[in-house]
């Protein structure tokens, strides 16, 4: 297999750049571009360890640096590596990555380092895909989980699910081809509870991609409320910025305002939507409009109350709108005289947290409030989840093959009908872990890497 080479490490001027090279003659190429101080022979060197020295492009000096070498199997990729470290600037590290395709290595493509872990059997496909959402992960929880999946969290849920199934199928096989032989009946009521309780797995696992998206891409969260109830106040204080116009004119913010905050980990996608209340201002009315429709987007709303003023008309509009959702109360101005019927709200909601906008402690409250309501606190982060689409159409195709092969046993169809079901949610699951996959798959899943991984 050819050795390929790329820069490791982001396109910008740092501390060191990182050249990652990989393949049979990594250490060849290796010793065609670097030169140790100390003399030592590069194609010698044990694995894990280093040396400084010179960088050199033939004759001509480029830098110098520190070398590492990895030996097979022992290495990322799973084959001989080797790493050079030069200073961070850009010119730098395009130069002794040029080097080292004059001695003879090649440009690597779009994850392929990653890619040749996996198919040397170094990683499962699920834990390959793991490592790009690693690298491209925003928030506390979303690492957490990456680096569970990269682990394998997800490929030992999916293997143990694949054993059960597994072992149905190899029983059906036993009786279809051996009748005659098998100690036991075949008891249908048995393999039946076992797929339901494969079912119910799978159900789980495609339930999962839900919470996984939430946690990737932030959990979309609208503030609503009646014009000057302090919504963006709020948008403020979470964002940390000037983010939202604030006046005491009622209808001041008009149009939705958004930002991705985080509040204790969390990862929000904030909306602050146009107050809501009954007007002949046809841009107001154009505003209340869209706050509708982000309040029908969002998976957890923050329902703004002025404590200051008494509950009107506008209040109970949006309440009444407000069934079904994920709703955190938010009684805000508490530092004025209450003047607001807070029993009135207790009754309606929940969950209900009081605050003082201005006042940045509030956000603490904010920040425990909003985890509850949000439900992500109770998730545990290093379960396995299903983390993308390509994922979640294989487990909810293994999960119909299954319910299927449940409905034809209980119906009493042939044992070689219900084997076939079975067989199909199988490969399903083998396609997903990466155990039984196609080219085409594989090439698509690391598309979305960058060139040095």
């Amino acid at each position: 297999m050819r050795t390929i080479a790329a820069i490791a490490t982001p396109p910008a001027e740092g501390g060191i750049a990182v050249i990652r090279i990989s393949g049979d003659n990594a250490s060849g190429i290796a010793e065609r571009v670097f030169t140790p101080v100390s003399g030592r022979n590069i194609k010698e060197m044990r694995g894990y360890t280093a040396c400084y020295g010179e960088i050199h492009d033939g004759a001509k000096r480029l830098d110098d640096g520190v070398l590492l070498i990895y030996r097979a199997p022992h290495s990322y990729t799973g084959e001989d590596s080797a790493e050079i470290s030069c200073h961070g600037g850009i010119y730098t590290a395009k130069r002794v990555l040029s080097a080292c395709f004059t001695a003879g290595a090649v440009p690597a493509q779009a994850g392929e380092f990653t890619k040749r872990a996996l198919l040397n059997g170094k990683m499962s496909l699920t834990q390959a895909e793991a490592v790009a959402d690693v690298i491209s992960a925003q928030n506390e929880q979303f690492l957490l989980c990456a680096g569970s999946q990269r682990e394998g969290a997800l490929y030992r849920r999916i293997r143990a699910v694949s054993d059960e199934l597994l072992s149905i199928v190899t029983l059906i096989q036993a009786w279809i081809d051996y009748p005659d032989e098998m100690e036991d009946e075949f008891d249908g009521s048995l393999e039946a509870e076992k797929l339901r309780h494969i079912a119910d797995e799978l159900g789980s696992l495609v339930a999962s991609h839900g919470e996984g998206q939430l946690i990737r891409d932030g959990i979309p969260c609208a503030i609503v409320g009646r014009p000057n109830v302090g919504k963006s106040t709020l948008m403020n204080l979470l964002s940390g910025t000037e983010k939202s116009i604030v006046t005491d004119i009622e209808g001041t913010t008009r149009d939705i305002v958004e930002e991705t905050v985080m509040l204790g980990g969390l990862m929000l996608r904030l909306a602050d939507c146009a107050g809501i209340r009954e007007t002949d201002d046809v841009v107001e009315s154009i505003g209340v409009e869209r706050m509708l429709k982000k309040l029908g987007e969002a998976s957890v709303v923050l329902a703004v109350f002025d404590s200051s003023r008494p509950l009107n008309r506008d209040d109970e509009r949006l309440i009444e709108r407000l069934d079904g959702k994920r709703t955190l109360c938010v009684i805000n101005k508490t530092d004025l005289e209450e003047k607001a019927d807070i029993a009135a709200l207790e009754d309606r909601f929940a969950d209900i947290v009081r605050i003082s906008a201005k006042d940045p402690a509030s956000v603490k409250l904010l920040e425990k409030a909003v985890s509850k309501i949000a439900g992500i606190g109770d998730l545990d982060l290093t379960a396995g989840f299903i983390a993308n689409e390509r994922q979640r159409i294989c487990a909810s195709e293994a999960l119909d093959h299954t319910r299927k092969a449940l409905e034809a046993l209980e119906s009493g169809v042939t044992l070689d009908a219900v084997g076939i079901m079975c067989e199909n949610a199988l490969d399903r699951l083998y396609e997903l872990s990466g155990e039984q996959v196609s080219d085409t798959v594989v090439d698509q899943v690391f598309r979305r890497f960058c060139v040095g991984k």
